[in-house]
């Protein structure tokens, strides 16, 4: 009998690739999307199809905020496993709005967990989309975060996410839940929203290959991440609940790049050469074209976040070892599938 999954957050970047990975395993697979004037399935409509002509995708209108259309929900489908990846996942915004990012971000999964609590799902896989977020300042002793690393998050969004990580874990120890934690670093994929740094940066690329004007306005150049593929993310996410016991991981590729160093990988796939000059607020980049110079990037304080949090790199040494898993993208490969389809996308 085909398993039955539940997404919260299908129409998402993770929600998306999730979905087709779930669907190729043979899963039936069900999500959850907020009801909106306009359609926002756009990650998922080449495997979507109408339900009258059968399919193993289906879409259930449902909220994080609403608690009784997750219990509907969940009392309708009574899936084996829930991946709760949906949030107000930008963490400049939620300094904008703190209160909806809690709500959804934070209440959000005891809603979920409390559903599955009411309708006794004790035999039903919990995924909780963790984030690197918790973490807020460099490590003492070591270079990197891993699963017992001391967590200072450093925005609402990231206050959100450590409410729900540790709902998690509570859930999983006073009702023996099957439920986990996966702490992902940042992961990024052509389907990543054009709010996000990365997505903003290869974006503007593409459109300045395709003839574009444009500057590109930028916050802090020396934020260092640590940057992975959805789709390894995802898969990740599917194997952690295939696991014998439940527990929480650490999802990294262990390796940062910064801010420019991402800009200048980006330019190095397009053979264009760039200029930096400048420091800090009044840093600009050039592009150094036929012997002139053009303007296409400067720093922007709006995109400076309250508490900037410079430094983050995970340590996945447990997740790969104890999932059996090795990473199949570079960053590399990730810039030049970006930009490729961004390109694409434009044409």
């Amino acid at each position: 009998m085909n398993k039955k999954a539940l997404i919260t957050g299908i129409t998402g970047q993770d929600g998306s690739y999730l979905a087709e990975y779930l669907l190729d395993k043979g899963y039936i697979v069900h999500g959850i999307k907020r009801k909106s004037s306009s359609f926002n399935t756009s990650r998922i409509d080449h495997i979507y199809k109408d339900s009258h002509l059968s399919s193993n995708l289906f879409l259930h209108y449902g909220d994080l905020t609403d608690a009784s259309s997750l219990v509907n929900v969940l009392n309708k489908i009574k899936p084996n496993e829930i991946y709760n990846l949906a949030a107000q996942s930008h963490v400049g915004h939620s300094f904008e709005i703190p209160e909806y990012t809690s709500e959804v971000t934070g209440l959000g999964t005891l809603r979920v967990l409390e559903a599955m609590r009411f309708l006794n799902l004790k035999k039903t896989k919990f995924y909780q989309a963790s984030t690197s977020e918790l973490f807020g300042q460099k490590p003492n002793r070591s270079n990197s975060f891993n699963e017992n690393s001391i967590m200072i998050p450093k925005s609402p969004y990231g206050v959100s996410k450590l409410y729900s990580y540790w709902i998690t874990k509570v859930y999983r120890e006073a009702y023996n839940f099957y439920a986990c934690n996966g702490i992902l670093f940042n992961h990024e994929s052509p389907r990543r929203g054009e709010t996000f740094v990365t997505r903003k940066i290869t974006m503007f690329f593409a459109k300045k290959i395709l003839g574009s004007k444009e500057i590109l306005y930028l916050g802090n150049l020396n934020a260092k991440r640590d940057w992975g593929h959805a789709k390894d993310y995802t898969e990740m996410q599917w194997k952690i609940l295939q696991q014998s016991k439940p527990d929480d991981y650490v999802i990294a590729t262990g390796k940062t790049t910064s801010i420019r160093e991402f800009v200048n990988l980006c330019c190095k796939y397009l053979k264009l050469k760039i200029l930096w000059s400048g420091k800090g607020i009044k840093e600009k980049a050039y592009l150094i074209k036929n012997g002139k110079k053009e303007l296409i990037i400067k720093i922007d304080k709006k995109y400076y976040r309250p508490l900037e949090i410079d430094y983050l790199k995970g340590n996945p040494k447990k997740a790969l070892k104890k999932l059996n898993y090795k990473l199949k993208h570079s960053l590399k490969d990730l810039v030049k599938e970006m930009i490729d389809s961004d390109i694409k996308l434009l044409k």
